[in-house]
């Protein structure tokens, strides 16, 4: 079943921290439900670049209007344009890569004072190229120590991806091309073979969140995997 981001998705203004409650294990509960989400990789405001995103009913949900190229920061605003999370670049020296940390809302210049809520970082598949997981989300609580997060498997190149929840192994979120349908001879849907998906390239993709994961942080997940292999 598929609702609407209201129904599923918390923001701080609403719930509280966020921290501990990227993931709630709902199992079977009644009404759970899977949010489908189109991202297009392009922002509303012609003079930058960036992300909108739509849920199953055509309404704006999250957007990135400050996004112009590598940048050491990137704010998730909803779609009124309220601050939800900031990722923030964090340098590595004598590392080939950089970890990330995310942090509720929009910090500005209290990041040296405010605690991320999560750090990410590429894997590096050099000494085992066969490895499908491209990158670690760590949880981090009210102590500096992380805890068991998520990690991504797949590809982002090809918008082929899972996040899975490392304690469960259960897949809490997916990343998949957005196919329109092609008609078939005669005005039909394109069954028995005669059709198919049409792909939309990698500019628009659609955002799968399965139930008890928090849409906002899978979003989060979209701009960490876009600046590590974009």
């Amino acid at each position: 079943m598929i609702c609407s981001l209201k129904a599923l998705s918390r923001t701080v203004h609403e719930e509280g921290p966020y921290i501990g409650t990227f993931y709630r294990k709902i199992g079977d509960e009644e009404g759970a439900c899977t949010t489908i989400l189109t991202v297009w990789r392009k922002s509303l405001i012609l003079s930058c670049n960036g992300f909108t995103v739509i849920n199953s009913e055509g309404e704006l949900v999250y957007r990135v209007d400050n996004y112009n190229g590598p940048l050491n920061e990137i704010i998730l605003m909803d779609g009124l344009g309220n601050s939800i999370l900031t990722l923030l670049r964090r340098k590595q020296k004598l590392r080939l890569v950089d970890n990330w940390d995310i942090y509720e809302g929009e910090i500005g210049a209290k990041s040296l004072k405010k605690k991320p809520i999560c750090c990410a970082r590429k894997q590096l598949n050099i000494l085992r190229p066969s490895l499908n997981v491209i990158a670690h989300v760590h949880l981090l609580g009210l102590s500096d120590k992380s805890s068991p997060g998520f990690v991504v498997e797949g590809s982002y190149a090809n918008r082929s991806c899972k996040v899975i929840d490392q304690e469960s192994r259960r897949v809490v979120a997916e990343i998949r091309k957005k196919e329109g349908i092609k008609m078939g001879v005669g005005g039909g849907n394109g069954d028995g073979g005669a059709g198919g998906g049409v792909s939309f390239g990698l500019e628009v993709f659609i955002l799968i969140i399965h139930p008890g994961f928090d849409p906002a942080f899978a979003m989060a997940i979209v701009l960490l995997l876009d600046q590590m292999f974009s």
